[in-house]
């Protein structure tokens, strides 16, 4: 039975590209795989198939000998390598190799920067950190300069982050020739694993750096300066970048994260951009109205005109005497709610005044005055 041009195998036209040759490859990988298709006896042929069009496409010399003498190139020692001898190509695709392109493709980055083998730096780049900066709400509201003591790891200073003592060098791992990983072939597919010897490294260090012990970065804690903005609230976070830990044998540092927390005032309670603020006024000032000074978050006072027969819970609005936005914008407001206090520790004088308008106020209560009628009327509907 003759055998089908490798290019219809793949479903592209002669002219692909070596890019579409190997996206073609993998949708018939995936479509035609045993594992798939056990219900098709001739998945497997297909598959094999695939394997031995794509063995011969992907490779430049081969595909130029195909190109030009078709499935004969492989046949009979025609088509043989440039520089080599007479053997011709393999007659049968080999899809360990096929494969492990594709797998290159998919995982490649998977245990590191691809790439070829033979000395490649592994280096590992460090953890990021996280520091939890607790702070006051005026602070919060003019923002700050604040210098924090991170305990981190740093590049090592003797080496210069390698690892390797002074005049001598990584060296390539003999296990996996530089790559930090190993291959196994395992029936169709090619397993990788992390390299046993250098752990995914790619390389190995004979002679230790003594301060570092061959980590290339040691302990240390490190200050620095954080601007914190105006507006930040609890949950706010502040990225230094490269700021975190060292990485590892000369690898890039991660970076330090700032979560902010702010705490409770004593004053004020935040809302977003706007605060609440409680301000007791005396029984009298409720009733008869005036003037009270109120502080504000900046540090100033605010004059507020209480309005005569105010209640407690009663809210008066400061227009723009909140917190900033954090990434700009207007300032939110103030709100301040009345809490009428009742006096205690009266006089006898007080106490007598204060019966003899109790005596007086029947008419003043308009609250109370509504609550009791109600209460007589739900009383007289049990009653009959």
């Amino acid at each position: 039975m003759a055998k089908r041009d490798y290019y219809e195998t793949l479903g592209v036209s002669k002219g692909a590209s070596a890019d579409e040759i190997k996206k073609a490859y993998r949708r018939k990988a995936k479509e035609l795989h045993p594992d798939r298709n056990s219900d098709n006896p001739n998945a497997e042929a297909q598959f094999k198939e695939a394997n031995e069009a794509y063995d011969v496409l992907k490779d430049a010399d081969k595909k130029a000998a195909y190109d030009r003498y078709g499935h004969a190139a492989f046949e009979g020692g025609m088509g043989a390598r440039p520089g080599g001898g007479q053997g011709g190509f393999r007659g049968q695709g080999d899809f360990a190799s096929a494969f492990s392109d594709v797998f290159d493709d998919l995982f490649g980055d998977f245990m590191g920067a691809r790439g070829g083998g033979g000395g490649r730096s592994r280096a590992t780049r460090g953890n990021d950190l996280r520091y939890n900066l607790r702070i006051n709400l005026e602070d919060a509201f003019a923002g700050l300069q604040k210098t924090v003591t991170v305990p981190t790891s740093v590049s090592c200073g003797k080496c210069q982050g390698s690892g390797a003592s002074d005049g001598s060098e990584p060296a390539t791992c003999p296990t996996c020739s530089g790559m930090g990983k190993v291959r196994a072939q395992q029936g169709f597919f090619t397993v990788e694993r992390t390299c046993p010897t250098c752990n995914g490294l790619g390389q190995i260090i004979k002679d230790p750096c003594r301060a570092c012990q061959g980590a290339g970065r040691v302990e240390k804690e490190k200050s620095l300066s954080v601007n914190i903005p105006a507006g930040v609230e609890t949950g706010t976070r502040i990225r230094l970048a490269g700021e975190g830990e060292a990485g590892l044998r000369g690898g890039p540092a991660g970076d330090l994260y700032i979560f902010i927390d702010v705490a409770e005032h004593q004053l004020f309670r935040r809302d977003g951009t706007d605060l609440q603020c409680q301000v007791p006024v005396s029984m009298a000032t409720a009733a008869l109205g005036g003037d009270i000074e109120v502080p504000t978050i900046d540090g100033g006072k605010a004059r507020v005109k209480i309005p005569e027969g105010s209640q407690s819970g009663r809210q008066m609005r400061l227009r723009g005497k909140g917190m900033p936005a954090l990434r700009g914008g207007a300032r939110g407001d103030m709100f301040i709610e009345l809490m009428v206090e009742t006096p205690v520790n009266l006089t006898p004088r007080q106490r007598e005044l204060l019966q003899e308008f109790e005596e007086l106020s029947e008419r003043n209560n308009p609250h109370g005055s509504r609550f009791f009628s109600a209460v007589k009327g739900f009383w007289d509907s049990m009653k009959g």
